[in-house]
Protein backbone atom coordinates (compact mmCIF):
# COMPACT_ATOMS: atom_id res chain seq x y z
CA UNK A 1 0.00 0.00 0.00
CA UNK A 2 1.53 3.52 -0.81
CA UNK A 3 1.57 6.44 1.68
CA UNK A 4 -0.89 8.28 -0.14
CA UNK A 5 -3.64 5.62 -1.10
CA UNK A 6 -6.36 8.24 -1.07
CA UNK A 7 -4.76 10.13 -4.30
CA UNK A 8 -3.28 9.15 -7.22
CA UNK A 9 -1.05 10.50 -10.28
CA UNK A 10 -2.44 9.75 -13.76
CA UNK A 11 0.24 8.18 -16.18
CA UNK A 12 -0.67 9.54 -19.96
CA UNK A 13 1.16 8.44 -22.46
CA UNK A 14 1.68 10.59 -26.03
CA UNK A 15 1.64 8.88 -29.36
CA UNK A 16 0.08 9.11 -32.81
CA UNK A 17 -2.23 7.47 -35.53
CA UNK A 18 0.54 7.27 -38.12
CA UNK A 19 2.63 4.73 -36.47
CA UNK A 20 -0.13 2.38 -36.81
CA UNK A 21 -2.17 -0.76 -34.46
CA UNK A 22 0.71 -2.59 -33.84
CA UNK A 23 3.09 0.16 -32.86
CA UNK A 24 0.34 1.89 -30.50
CA UNK A 25 -0.36 -1.88 -29.02
CA UNK A 26 3.55 -2.05 -27.91
CA UNK A 27 3.22 1.53 -26.54
CA UNK A 28 0.34 0.87 -24.62
CA UNK A 29 2.24 -2.29 -23.19
CA UNK A 30 4.95 -0.54 -22.24
CA UNK A 31 3.37 2.04 -20.81
CA UNK A 32 1.11 -0.20 -18.60
CA UNK A 33 4.61 -1.95 -17.45
CA UNK A 34 6.11 1.25 -16.07
CA UNK A 35 3.22 2.34 -14.21
CA UNK A 36 2.81 -1.27 -12.64
CA UNK A 37 6.89 -0.97 -11.95
CA UNK A 38 5.69 2.38 -10.02
CA UNK A 39 3.46 1.01 -8.22
CA UNK A 40 5.16 -2.02 -6.81
CA UNK A 41 8.03 0.20 -5.52
CA UNK A 42 8.13 2.26 -1.91
CA UNK A 43 10.35 4.87 -3.55
CA UNK A 44 7.21 6.33 -5.17
CA UNK A 45 4.63 7.52 -2.52
CA UNK A 46 1.41 7.95 -4.79
CA UNK A 47 0.27 5.34 -6.70
CA UNK A 48 -0.32 5.70 -10.10
CA UNK A 49 -3.14 5.06 -12.74
CA UNK A 50 -2.72 4.41 -16.01
CA UNK A 51 -5.17 6.54 -18.74
CA UNK A 52 -3.88 5.41 -21.94
CA UNK A 53 -1.92 6.61 -24.88
CA UNK A 54 -3.34 9.51 -26.47
CA UNK A 55 -3.27 10.28 -30.10
CA UNK A 56 -5.45 13.26 -30.56
CA UNK A 57 -6.38 16.71 -29.78
CA UNK A 58 -9.92 15.52 -28.87
CA UNK A 59 -8.43 12.74 -26.67
CA UNK A 60 -5.99 14.63 -25.33
CA UNK A 61 -8.06 17.37 -24.03
CA UNK A 62 -10.68 14.55 -22.86
CA UNK A 63 -7.98 13.37 -20.24
CA UNK A 64 -6.90 17.02 -19.06
CA UNK A 65 -10.55 17.60 -18.42
CA UNK A 66 -11.28 14.89 -16.62
CA UNK A 67 -7.97 15.02 -14.76
CA UNK A 68 -9.33 18.83 -13.89
CA UNK A 69 -12.81 17.01 -12.19
CA UNK A 70 -10.86 14.13 -10.70
CA UNK A 71 -10.39 15.67 -6.79
CA UNK A 72 -8.40 12.50 -6.73
CA UNK A 73 -6.26 13.29 -8.81
CA UNK A 74 -3.13 15.55 -7.98
CA UNK A 75 -1.02 15.62 -11.12
CA UNK A 76 0.04 13.80 -14.13
CA UNK A 77 3.01 12.07 -15.39
CA UNK A 78 3.24 13.00 -19.15
CA UNK A 79 5.79 10.82 -21.18
CA UNK A 80 6.30 10.56 -24.81
CA UNK A 81 6.75 7.22 -26.28
CA UNK A 82 7.02 8.11 -29.67
CA UNK A 83 6.61 11.04 -31.48
CA UNK A 84 3.46 12.48 -30.39
CA UNK A 85 3.11 16.37 -32.74
CA UNK A 86 3.09 18.99 -30.30
CA UNK A 87 0.36 21.53 -31.33
CA UNK A 88 -2.62 18.37 -30.59
CA UNK A 89 -1.29 19.39 -26.81
CA UNK A 90 -2.06 23.05 -26.81
CA UNK A 91 -5.92 22.93 -25.88
CA UNK A 92 -5.36 19.81 -23.59
CA UNK A 93 -2.59 22.09 -21.73
CA UNK A 94 -4.22 25.26 -21.65
CA UNK A 95 -7.39 23.81 -20.05
CA UNK A 96 -5.17 21.61 -17.74
CA UNK A 97 -5.39 23.30 -14.03
CA UNK A 98 -3.53 20.24 -12.38
CA UNK A 99 0.08 20.45 -11.83
CA UNK A 100 1.91 17.80 -14.25
CA UNK A 101 5.86 16.01 -14.85
CA UNK A 102 7.88 15.49 -17.98
CA UNK A 103 8.88 12.16 -17.66
CA UNK A 104 11.67 11.65 -20.40
CA UNK A 105 12.79 8.33 -20.69
CA UNK A 106 12.24 5.70 -22.98
CA UNK A 107 10.85 1.86 -22.47
CA UNK A 108 14.17 -0.14 -22.97
CA UNK A 109 17.39 1.09 -21.38
CA UNK A 110 20.37 -0.12 -23.70
CA UNK A 111 20.38 -0.47 -27.23
CA UNK A 112 19.98 -4.00 -28.71
CA UNK A 113 22.92 -3.60 -31.37
CA UNK A 114 22.99 -6.58 -33.35
CA UNK A 115 19.30 -5.97 -34.08
CA UNK A 116 18.22 -2.48 -33.94
CA UNK A 117 16.41 -1.29 -36.82
CA UNK A 118 14.20 1.60 -38.23
CA UNK A 119 11.12 0.25 -36.51
CA UNK A 120 12.72 -0.26 -33.35
CA UNK A 121 13.86 3.58 -34.26
CA UNK A 122 10.06 4.71 -34.49
CA UNK A 123 8.49 2.83 -32.01
CA UNK A 124 11.27 4.37 -28.90
CA UNK A 125 11.43 8.22 -30.22
CA UNK A 126 11.07 9.70 -26.68
CA UNK A 127 14.69 11.08 -27.39
CA UNK A 128 13.18 13.55 -29.88
CA UNK A 129 9.22 13.23 -29.05
CA UNK A 130 10.02 14.61 -25.38
CA UNK A 131 11.83 17.52 -27.24
CA UNK A 132 8.52 18.28 -29.23
CA UNK A 133 6.70 17.95 -26.21
CA UNK A 134 8.97 20.19 -24.19
CA UNK A 135 8.75 23.24 -26.94
CA UNK A 136 5.12 23.56 -26.09
CA UNK A 137 5.67 23.42 -22.36
CA UNK A 138 8.06 26.41 -22.94
CA UNK A 139 5.89 27.80 -25.73
CA UNK A 140 3.04 27.92 -23.38
CA UNK A 141 4.94 29.51 -20.49
CA UNK A 142 4.27 26.19 -18.36
CA UNK A 143 6.03 25.65 -15.19
CA UNK A 144 6.54 21.70 -14.96
CA UNK A 145 9.28 19.51 -13.53
CA UNK A 146 11.30 17.18 -15.98
CA UNK A 147 12.91 14.12 -14.87
CA UNK A 148 15.47 12.79 -17.13
CA UNK A 149 16.14 9.25 -17.17
CA UNK A 150 15.68 5.58 -17.23
CA UNK A 151 12.15 4.47 -15.81
CA UNK A 152 13.93 1.69 -14.03
CA UNK A 153 16.99 4.18 -11.70
CA UNK A 154 16.58 5.11 -8.64
CA UNK A 155 17.08 8.29 -8.73
CA UNK A 156 14.59 8.90 -11.25
CA UNK A 157 11.63 7.58 -8.52
CA UNK A 158 13.27 9.80 -5.80
CA UNK A 159 12.68 12.72 -8.23
CA UNK A 160 9.42 11.39 -8.95
CA UNK A 161 8.81 11.42 -5.58
CA UNK A 162 9.89 14.82 -4.57
CA UNK A 163 7.31 15.95 -7.38
CA UNK A 164 4.59 13.72 -6.17
CA UNK A 165 4.96 14.97 -2.71
CA UNK A 166 4.94 18.76 -3.98
CA UNK A 167 1.78 17.90 -5.77
CA UNK A 168 0.38 16.48 -2.04
CA UNK A 169 1.37 20.01 -0.68
CA UNK A 170 -0.71 21.77 -3.58
CA UNK A 171 -3.71 19.83 -2.31
CA UNK A 172 -3.24 19.61 0.31
CA UNK A 173 -3.50 23.49 0.23
CA UNK A 174 -6.11 24.08 -1.86
CA UNK A 175 -8.33 22.15 0.99
CA UNK A 176 -6.87 24.26 3.55
CA UNK A 177 -8.73 26.47 6.31
CA UNK A 178 -6.81 28.59 8.69
CA UNK A 179 -8.73 29.25 11.77
CA UNK A 180 -7.43 32.21 13.60
CA UNK A 181 -8.13 32.87 17.58
CA UNK A 182 -7.37 36.08 18.61
CA UNK A 183 -5.99 38.65 15.83
CA UNK A 184 -1.69 38.72 15.28
CA UNK A 185 0.35 39.79 17.54
CA UNK A 186 0.10 43.66 17.94
CA UNK A 187 3.13 45.95 16.04
CA UNK A 188 4.13 42.59 14.71
CA UNK A 189 4.89 42.98 11.14
CA UNK A 190 5.72 40.11 9.31
CA UNK A 191 3.29 38.42 10.58
CA UNK A 192 0.75 39.80 8.90
CA UNK A 193 0.09 39.66 4.98
CA UNK A 194 -3.15 39.46 2.23
CA UNK A 195 -5.44 36.69 3.08
CA UNK A 196 -6.98 37.01 -0.80
CA UNK A 197 -3.47 37.18 -2.19
CA UNK A 198 -2.87 33.92 -0.42
CA UNK A 199 -6.44 32.02 -1.20
CA UNK A 200 -5.92 32.85 -4.99
CA UNK A 201 -2.66 31.78 -4.95
CA UNK A 202 -2.00 28.79 -2.08
CA UNK A 203 -5.67 28.01 -2.39
CA UNK A 204 -6.18 27.78 1.40
CA UNK A 205 -8.88 30.18 3.64
CA UNK A 206 -8.21 31.96 6.34
CA UNK A 207 -11.02 32.71 9.22
CA UNK A 208 -11.33 34.48 12.17
CA UNK A 209 -13.51 32.97 15.01
CA UNK A 210 -13.89 34.85 18.37
CA UNK A 211 -12.48 33.38 21.65
CA UNK A 212 -16.25 33.15 22.82
CA UNK A 213 -16.55 31.01 20.33
CA UNK A 214 -13.96 28.19 20.97
CA UNK A 215 -14.49 28.48 24.61
CA UNK A 216 -18.02 27.60 24.88
CA UNK A 217 -16.89 24.38 22.94
CA UNK A 218 -13.83 23.82 25.55
CA UNK A 219 -16.51 23.90 28.46
CA UNK A 220 -18.56 21.45 26.71
CA UNK A 221 -16.02 18.77 27.06
CA UNK A 222 -17.41 16.18 29.56
CA UNK A 223 -15.47 15.15 32.40
CA UNK A 224 -15.40 11.40 31.30
CA UNK A 225 -13.50 12.53 28.14
CA UNK A 226 -11.15 14.34 30.19
CA UNK A 227 -10.32 11.22 32.21
CA UNK A 228 -9.81 9.16 29.46
CA UNK A 229 -7.26 11.91 28.07
CA UNK A 230 -5.51 12.09 30.90
CA UNK A 231 -4.98 8.12 30.84
CA UNK A 232 -3.74 8.65 27.25
CA UNK A 233 -1.31 11.58 28.73
CA UNK A 234 0.14 8.98 31.67
CA UNK A 235 0.74 5.91 28.61
CA UNK A 236 2.50 8.40 26.16
CA UNK A 237 5.19 10.19 28.27
CA UNK A 238 7.53 10.50 30.63
CA UNK A 239 5.55 11.90 33.75
CA UNK A 240 5.35 12.86 37.39
CA UNK A 241 2.37 10.61 38.91
CA UNK A 242 2.07 13.53 41.34
CA UNK A 243 1.02 15.77 38.32
CA UNK A 244 -2.66 13.14 38.38
CA UNK A 245 -2.73 12.96 41.98
CA UNK A 246 -2.09 16.57 43.53
CA UNK A 247 -5.41 18.37 43.55
CA UNK A 248 -3.72 21.60 41.93
CA UNK A 249 -2.08 19.86 39.46
CA UNK A 250 -4.64 17.20 38.32
CA UNK A 251 -6.61 20.56 37.68
CA UNK A 252 -3.74 22.10 35.27
CA UNK A 253 -3.92 18.82 33.61
CA UNK A 254 -7.88 18.95 33.67
CA UNK A 255 -7.97 22.20 31.78
CA UNK A 256 -4.95 21.47 29.51
CA UNK A 257 -7.09 18.19 28.54
CA UNK A 258 -10.27 20.30 27.72
CA UNK A 259 -8.22 22.71 25.63
CA UNK A 260 -6.90 19.88 23.63
CA UNK A 261 -10.41 17.98 22.83
CA UNK A 262 -12.15 21.29 22.52
CA UNK A 263 -9.61 23.15 20.07
CA UNK A 264 -9.79 19.44 18.06
CA UNK A 265 -13.74 19.34 18.33
CA UNK A 266 -14.19 23.03 17.40
CA UNK A 267 -11.31 23.11 14.27
CA UNK A 268 -13.35 19.76 12.93
CA UNK A 269 -16.69 21.14 13.06
CA UNK A 270 -15.35 24.02 10.98
CA UNK A 271 -13.17 21.89 8.61
CA UNK A 272 -10.04 23.64 9.66
CA UNK A 273 -6.78 21.55 9.61
CA UNK A 274 -4.52 24.88 10.87
CA UNK A 275 -4.62 27.18 13.55
CA UNK A 276 -3.51 30.05 15.25
CA UNK A 277 -3.96 32.10 18.80
CA UNK A 278 -1.94 35.14 20.50
CA UNK A 279 -1.39 35.62 24.17
CA UNK A 280 -2.38 38.58 23.82
CA UNK A 281 -5.71 37.63 23.24
CA UNK A 282 -6.82 34.54 25.41
CA UNK A 283 -10.74 35.72 26.44
CA UNK A 284 -12.34 32.81 28.35
CA UNK A 285 -9.66 30.36 27.83
CA UNK A 286 -7.66 30.75 31.28
CA UNK A 287 -4.16 30.10 29.74
CA UNK A 288 -2.33 29.71 26.28
CA UNK A 289 -2.52 26.15 25.35
CA UNK A 290 0.56 24.49 25.79
CA UNK A 291 0.42 20.50 25.50
CA UNK A 292 -2.64 20.74 23.85
CA UNK A 293 -1.14 22.88 20.85
CA UNK A 294 1.48 20.35 20.83
CA UNK A 295 -0.59 17.24 20.38
CA UNK A 296 -2.67 19.22 18.37
CA UNK A 297 0.71 19.59 15.92
CA UNK A 298 1.14 15.76 16.35
CA UNK A 299 -2.05 14.63 15.08
CA UNK A 300 -1.09 16.82 11.68
CA UNK A 301 -2.62 20.40 12.52
CA UNK A 302 -0.88 23.43 11.48
CA UNK A 303 0.49 25.96 14.03
CA UNK A 304 1.63 29.35 14.21
CA UNK A 305 2.05 31.38 16.92
CA UNK A 306 1.36 35.06 17.74
CA UNK A 307 -1.31 34.77 14.93
CA UNK A 308 1.35 34.23 12.40
CA UNK A 309 -1.33 31.99 9.50
CA UNK A 310 1.19 32.16 6.21
CA UNK A 311 3.42 29.71 8.97
CA UNK A 312 0.48 27.71 10.13
CA UNK A 313 -0.87 27.03 6.76
CA UNK A 314 2.86 25.88 5.66
CA UNK A 315 3.12 23.60 8.66
CA UNK A 316 0.49 21.55 8.61
CA UNK A 317 0.93 21.32 3.95
CA UNK A 318 4.67 20.32 5.02
CA UNK A 319 3.42 17.52 7.49
CA UNK A 320 1.16 16.11 4.34
CA UNK A 321 4.18 16.32 2.20
CA UNK A 322 6.62 14.46 4.93
CA UNK A 323 3.83 11.77 5.42
CA UNK A 324 5.67 8.36 5.74
CA UNK A 325 8.71 9.83 6.15
CA UNK A 326 11.17 9.29 9.15
CA UNK A 327 11.45 12.09 11.61
CA UNK A 328 8.89 15.23 12.00
CA UNK A 329 7.10 19.06 11.45
CA UNK A 330 7.33 21.69 13.76
CA UNK A 331 6.25 25.33 14.37
CA UNK A 332 9.73 26.80 15.15
CA UNK A 333 11.19 30.01 16.38
CA UNK A 334 14.89 31.25 15.98
CA UNK A 335 15.49 32.39 19.71
CA UNK A 336 18.67 32.35 20.79
CA UNK A 337 22.55 31.87 19.54
CA UNK A 338 25.28 29.61 21.15
CA UNK A 339 28.43 31.67 19.57
CA UNK A 340 31.71 29.51 19.52
CA UNK A 341 34.18 27.18 17.21
CA UNK A 342 30.90 26.52 15.26
CA UNK A 343 27.79 29.30 15.57
CA UNK A 344 24.87 27.78 16.55
CA UNK A 345 21.04 28.52 16.80
CA UNK A 346 18.88 27.36 19.45
CA UNK A 347 15.20 27.17 17.57
CA UNK A 348 12.63 26.91 20.42
CA UNK A 349 8.96 28.60 21.11
CA UNK A 350 7.09 29.94 24.50
CA UNK A 351 4.90 26.36 24.79
CA UNK A 352 4.39 25.00 21.23
CA UNK A 353 7.04 22.82 19.35
CA UNK A 354 5.56 19.52 17.95
CA UNK A 355 6.75 16.41 19.45
CA UNK A 356 7.20 14.64 16.10
CA UNK A 357 10.96 15.86 16.41
CA UNK A 358 11.28 14.45 19.51
CA UNK A 359 14.87 12.71 19.72
CA UNK A 360 13.42 10.51 23.16
CA UNK A 361 10.32 10.34 24.64
CA UNK A 362 8.79 13.66 25.59
CA UNK A 363 8.14 14.60 29.29
CA UNK A 364 5.10 16.32 30.90
CA UNK A 365 6.16 18.58 33.12
CA UNK A 366 4.09 22.03 34.25
CA UNK A 367 6.12 25.17 34.45
CA UNK A 368 4.98 28.94 34.71
CA UNK A 369 4.24 30.87 31.33
CA UNK A 370 5.18 34.28 31.88
CA UNK A 371 4.58 35.67 28.66
CA UNK A 372 0.92 37.35 28.40
CA UNK A 373 -1.24 35.71 31.32
CA UNK A 374 1.37 34.50 34.31
CA UNK A 375 0.15 31.02 34.81
CA UNK A 376 1.50 27.55 35.06
CA UNK A 377 0.90 25.16 31.62
CA UNK A 378 1.19 21.93 31.14
CA UNK A 379 3.58 21.29 28.28
CA UNK A 380 5.99 18.07 26.90
CA UNK A 381 9.66 18.91 27.32
CA UNK A 382 12.13 17.31 24.63
CA UNK A 383 15.44 17.97 22.19
CA UNK A 384 14.79 18.05 18.95
CA UNK A 385 16.03 14.79 16.95
CA UNK A 386 19.88 14.90 15.34
CA UNK A 387 20.38 14.90 11.42
CA UNK A 388 19.74 17.30 8.28
CA UNK A 389 16.64 19.45 8.56
CA UNK A 390 14.94 22.75 6.57
CA UNK A 391 13.72 25.98 8.19
CA UNK A 392 11.27 27.57 5.88
CA UNK A 393 9.68 31.13 5.83
CA UNK A 394 7.01 32.36 3.64
CA UNK A 395 6.25 35.88 3.65
CA UNK A 396 4.59 38.57 2.31
CA UNK A 397 6.17 40.99 0.06
CA UNK A 398 2.92 42.94 -1.16
CA UNK A 399 3.71 42.12 -4.79
CA UNK A 400 4.21 38.99 -3.86
CA UNK A 401 5.26 35.77 -1.45
CA UNK A 402 8.68 34.64 -1.05
CA UNK A 403 9.38 31.50 0.51
CA UNK A 404 12.84 31.16 2.29
CA UNK A 405 14.28 27.85 2.85
CA UNK A 406 17.72 27.76 4.89
CA UNK A 407 19.56 23.50 5.11
CA UNK A 408 20.33 23.09 8.66
CA UNK A 409 22.10 20.18 10.40
CA UNK A 410 20.11 19.37 14.11
CA UNK A 411 22.84 18.68 16.85
CA UNK A 412 22.30 17.56 20.13
CA UNK A 413 23.28 20.31 22.84
CA UNK A 414 26.53 19.56 24.42
CA UNK A 415 25.52 20.34 28.05
CA UNK A 416 21.24 19.60 29.57
CA UNK A 417 19.96 22.73 30.11
CA UNK A 418 17.57 21.61 33.47
CA UNK A 419 16.51 24.94 33.63
CA UNK A 420 14.28 25.69 30.32
CA UNK A 421 11.01 24.71 30.56
CA UNK A 422 10.13 24.35 27.05
CA UNK A 423 10.86 22.05 23.91
CA UNK A 424 13.84 23.01 21.60
CA UNK A 425 16.25 22.42 18.91
CA UNK A 426 20.04 22.94 18.22
CA UNK A 427 21.22 23.55 14.72
CA UNK A 428 24.03 24.39 12.83
CA UNK A 429 22.87 27.01 9.75
CA UNK A 430 24.51 26.27 6.44
CA UNK A 431 26.54 27.36 5.28
CA UNK A 432 27.16 28.91 8.73
CA UNK A 433 25.33 31.39 11.11
CA UNK A 434 27.35 34.48 9.77
CA UNK A 435 26.13 33.70 5.70
CA UNK A 436 22.82 32.27 7.23
CA UNK A 437 21.61 34.69 9.22
CA UNK A 438 22.70 37.54 6.79
CA UNK A 439 21.14 35.93 3.60
CA UNK A 440 17.84 35.22 6.16
CA UNK A 441 17.74 39.05 7.10
CA UNK A 442 18.63 40.50 3.80
CA UNK A 443 15.23 37.89 2.21
CA UNK A 444 12.80 39.14 5.06
CA UNK A 445 12.41 36.11 5.81
CA UNK A 446 10.46 35.52 9.40
CA UNK A 447 11.75 35.11 12.97
CA UNK A 448 9.31 31.94 13.15
CA UNK A 449 9.05 28.89 10.59
CA UNK A 450 8.02 25.90 9.55
CA UNK A 451 11.09 23.31 10.32
CA UNK A 452 10.86 19.78 8.85
CA UNK A 453 13.29 16.61 9.27
CA UNK A 454 10.91 14.84 6.65
CA UNK A 455 10.68 17.76 3.38
CA UNK A 456 13.55 17.89 0.95
CA UNK A 457 14.92 21.53 -0.58
CA UNK A 458 13.99 18.92 -4.37
CA UNK A 459 10.51 18.58 -3.12
CA UNK A 460 9.68 22.32 -1.83
CA UNK A 461 11.27 23.57 -4.99
CA UNK A 462 8.58 21.79 -6.78
CA UNK A 463 6.59 23.16 -4.97
CA UNK A 464 7.21 26.60 -5.66
CA UNK A 465 6.94 26.02 -9.14
CA UNK A 466 3.86 24.88 -9.18
CA UNK A 467 2.61 27.74 -7.88
CA UNK A 468 4.57 30.00 -9.61
CA UNK A 469 5.91 31.83 -6.24
CA UNK A 470 9.58 32.75 -5.52
CA UNK A 471 12.18 30.78 -3.44
CA UNK A 472 15.56 30.99 -2.15
CA UNK A 473 17.93 28.89 -0.76
CA UNK A 474 20.28 29.24 1.98
CA UNK A 475 22.77 25.82 1.51
CA UNK A 476 25.94 25.11 1.75
CA UNK A 477 26.98 26.87 -1.65
CA UNK A 478 25.52 30.26 -0.53
CA UNK A 479 27.46 33.38 -0.29
CA UNK A 480 25.61 36.45 1.23
CA UNK A 481 27.10 39.16 -1.91
CA UNK A 482 25.90 36.42 -4.43
CA UNK A 483 22.61 35.96 -2.59
CA UNK A 484 21.25 39.51 -2.73
CA UNK A 485 22.20 39.93 -6.18
CA UNK A 486 19.74 36.74 -6.29
CA UNK A 487 17.11 39.10 -4.54
CA UNK A 488 17.71 41.62 -6.91
CA UNK A 489 17.04 39.93 -9.78
CA UNK A 490 14.60 38.27 -8.68
CA UNK A 491 12.53 41.24 -7.81
CA UNK A 492 12.75 42.23 -11.40
CA UNK A 493 11.59 39.09 -12.85
CA UNK A 494 8.55 38.89 -10.51
CA UNK A 495 7.65 42.49 -10.85
CA UNK A 496 7.86 41.76 -15.01
CA UNK A 497 5.54 39.08 -14.67
CA UNK A 498 2.79 40.20 -12.71
CA UNK A 499 2.60 43.44 -15.07
CA UNK A 500 3.29 46.07 -12.65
Amino acid sequence: MKVFDNKHVWFVTGSQTLYGPKVLEQVAQDSAQIVSSFNQTDAISVPMVDKGTVKSPDEILQVCRAANNDPACIGLVLWMHTFSPAKMWIAGLSQLNKPFLHLHTQFNAALPWDSIDMNYMNTHQSAHGCREFGFIGTRLDLDRKVVVGHWQNPNVHQEIDAWCRAAIGIDAGQNLKVARFGDNMRQVAVTEGNKVSAQIQFGYEVNAYGLGELSEVVQSVSDADVARLLDEYASTYDMSPQLLSDPALLKLMQHEARLEMGMERFLTDVGAHAFTNTFENLTGLDSLPGLATQRLMAKGFGYGGEGDWKTSAMVHIMKQMGKGRQGGTSFMEDYTYNFGATDQVLGAHMLEVCPSIAAAKPKLEVHLHTIGLRCDVPRLLFSGREGPAVNVSVIDLGNRFRMVVNRVNTVAPPQSMPHLPVAHALWEPMPNLQVAAASWIHAGAAHHSAYSQQVSVDTLADYADILGMEMVVIDEHTETRTFKHELKTNSVYYRLTSGV
